[in-house]
């Protein structure tokens, strides 16, 4: 007897497929007190949650299911997120808690402000990268920049918004050379070998 229920649950555990059920609360702004448990849809393999504290101080909760997911640290000079990811079911119910640490490690890493990308931003905790991502709105394209932890970029997968992502170690290394700059070097590169020959 003991048998038969043992096949009959193994046989129910490999036919009814399970999904994924997390947490759900958007844009909140001191904590998810009200959240709801959704089943996550196709292609969600992970539970988020973010805490996001913009520069003027005021905070905002964030829970979902997302296809995949990176915990870490964000500075992106306007605002700075803890993420926490998680796989089991309603694992997210905890808020990601606040930043652990508000002092600067040396780093430094360009963000953008909407008009520039020039902006420095001092680098936090275990933000030991700066990171460039290229993000498709519409028809428009929007480039984020600044200081993240080293999970954000070990996993640099595109997603459907996402064009590109890349991240490197080095002081102020996000940055953009300008054209004229290149041109430049250029310039003066075949000037000193004109003059050399």
């Amino acid at each position: 007897m003991d048998l038969q229920i043992s096949v009959f649950l193994l046989f129910i555990l490999f036919t009814a497929g399970h999904s994924l059920r997390c947490y759900e609360c958007m844009n909140v702004v001191s904590s998810c007190a009200d959240q709801k448990v959704n089943t996550c849809p196709s292609g969600s393999s992970q539970c988020m949650s973010t805490t996001r504290v913009t520069k003027d101080g005021s905070k905002n909760k964030y829970k979902s299911c997302v296809p995949q997911c990176q915990s870490g640290f964000v500075n992106i000079g306007t605002a700075k997120s803890t993420v926490t990811c998680c796989n089991t079911d309603e694992c997210n119910v905890q808020d990601a808690p606040d930043r652990s640490s508000n002092v600067p490690n040396g780093k430094k890493c360009y963000y953008c402000d909407g008009e520039s990308c020039t902006n420095t931003v001092s680098c936090s905790g275990t933000e030991n990268y700066c990171i460039h991502v290229i993000e498709t709105f519409g028809n428009q394209s929007v480039v984020s920049k600044g200081c993240v932890s080293k999970s954000f970029c070990e996993n640099t997968a595109q997603g459907p918004r996402v064009q590109n992502i890349s991240c490197c170690e080095g002081n102020l290394c996000n940055g953009a050379q300008s054209v004229s700059q290149s041109f430049l070097f250029l310039c003066c590169s075949l000037l000193s070998y004109f003059q050399l020959h």
